[in-house]
């Protein structure tokens, strides 16, 4: 099983497809709580320069308050992660698979909610 949704966007600018994810996930009842400039973080820090590398931490709070009611502990899973990466003639978006990195909590009705946000993330990635 693939731990990523992932979606390569040609033709358009890091910055229009950053928009363009931050519109589909608000669609899909996601709002963005967390960003992290990882392409600025590691050009302060190591000094080292990479593409333009972007991780946007996004919650559903309906489905994120379901999987907290049903395990305590799931926070430390949450939210959910989308990358933007700039690859060569597009930039690659990715949000994790909720299905998949659940699999390590053994409670079938956590696995039921995971699939629902993978399929509301599937939609966001599609609608790109």
């Amino acid at each position: 099983m693939s731990y990523t949704i992932t979606r390569a966007i040609s033709g358009a600018s890091f910055d229009d497809v950053d928009a363009r994810v931050r519109k589909a996930l608000a669609s899909s009842g996601f709002g963005v709580l967390t960003e992290i400039d990882v392409q600025a973080t590691m050009k302060k820090k190591l000094g080292a320069d990479m593409p333009a590398y972007r991780i946007l931490g996004a919650c559903n709070p309906q489905m994120a308050f379901q999987a907290i009611a049903m395990e305590p502990r799931v926070g430390a899973m949450l939210p959910c992660n989308v990358i933007l990466r700039q690859i060569e003639g597009a930039v690659e978006v990715s949000a994790i698979d909720p299905a998949a990195s659940m699999q390590a909590i053994d409670n079938a009705e956590l696995h039921a909610v995971a699939g629902q946000v993978r399929a509301l993330l599937k939609t966001a990635i599609e609608a790109i």
